[in-house]
């Protein structure tokens, strides 16, 4: 039995922010810094009535649109994220009553920005039990919420948006080939959001500290990146028996432009087709892989039988990779998302 995608979509917010806009909350960047260091020019921020839920929903439309089918068809659904509507409840049960996906089994999962290929990773597993099953998996964070931007380092990188993937049975030798998932707990200080939780419940001293802002050690997830997701996509490659340079398309995690280049180079993926949306998007969490997906599928430039190369990595810290020989997507329409 094969899983693979059958339908795929996305959602932007509206705004676009650029670095020159941008600069005007944070004091001491300038538009030209951010862009030689991160490679980034714009990203999208969410409506003040827009939650991680709401963007979830118009990409989940999206997609089942692209699959051919209707929110009841849908038999479970799947939400990552990092920065939900609130602790509680589940966003994944917010967004099955926006979009009527009233049949389907709901629930959250944070992984941070390997939380896509995480939730492909569920979905196989779901469809290995019950062949006829439908997974819904999206991708939503809202990090324009979250980032301090007195933290300049921090705050240059983030944008919002949400990606989405139906995931079925496709035709033999198509779809997933395997995947490998990584959690590397020591580095959970790597990236972090302090308070709001249990050990450090919200509080006037909290809020004065900022302990509610996300926090990132560059250097420590530099090195995570280099070391790490090399060495799971390598793993990945050897298993299935497929060298890196056969790969057509890498869609990785996007945190900055660089960081990518530099990933490309120590994965030996230069023959590869690498998507990214980081140059118009910024760093989208767990959405940079299926929003980059969903461009390149709509696009055309994934091809009957194409090995196309998922890596997600980030918070825990995590990496999740997953390999798939692309099933072509009848008719494909244009994403609805604001330009």
């Amino acid at each position: 039995m094969a899983v693979g995608i059958l339908g795929t979509g996305s959602y932007l917010p509206a705004e676009v922010v650029t670095n020159a806009e941008l600069t005007t909350r944070i004091p001491d960047a300038d538009p030209e810094w951010i862009s030689r260091h991160t490679m980034i020019e714009s990203r999208r921020f969410a409506a003040p009535d827009e939650a991680a839920s709401d963007l979830a929903a118009h990409a989940a439309r999206a997609a089942i649109a692209h699959a051919g089918l209707t929110a009841g068809d849908i038999d479970f659904l799947i939400v990552a994220t990092s920065t939900p509507d609130s602790p509680q409840p589940p966003t994944a049960n917010l967004v099955q009553t926006a979009i009527g996906a009233n049949r389907a089994v709901c629930f959250d999962i944070n992984v941070v920005s390997a939380g896509f290929v995480f939730g492909l990773g569920l979905a196989h597993s779901l469809i290995v039990v019950n062949p006829s099953a439908r997974v819904l998996v999206i991708a939503s964070d809202v990090y324009s919420r979250v980032v301090d931007f007195a933290d300049r380092d921090t705050a240059v990188l983030f944008g919002d948006g949400a990606g989405a993937a139906v995931i079925g049975t496709v035709g033999h030798g198509y779809g997933i080939l395997d995947l490998e998932l990584v959690s590397r707990g020591a580095g959970h200080g790597f990236v972090r959001v302090d308070a709001g939780g249990s050990r450090l419940p919200a509080s006037e001293k909290t809020l004065a500290a900022g302990d509610h802002f996300l926090r990132v050690d560059p250097a420590g997830v530099r090195d995570f990146v280099a070391s790490e997701v090399p060495w799971a996509l390598e793993a990945l490659l050897r298993r299935t028996g497929v060298y890196a340079a056969a790969i057509d398309h890498f869609v990785p995690h996007q945190p900055d432009g660089v960081t990518v280049n530099e990933l490309v180079g120590l994965s030996g993926l230069r023959n590869a087709r690498t998507h990214v949306t980081v140059d118009r998007y910024g760093s989208l969490g767990s959405a940079s892989v299926p929003v980059t997906l969903d461009e390149a599928a709509r696009s055309g430039a994934l091809r009957d039988g194409d090995l196309v190369l998922l890596a997600g990595f980030g918070g825990g810290m995590s990496v999740g990779a997953c390999l798939l020989r692309w099933h072509p997507i009848e008719a494909a329409p244009a994403s609805p998302m604001p330009s």
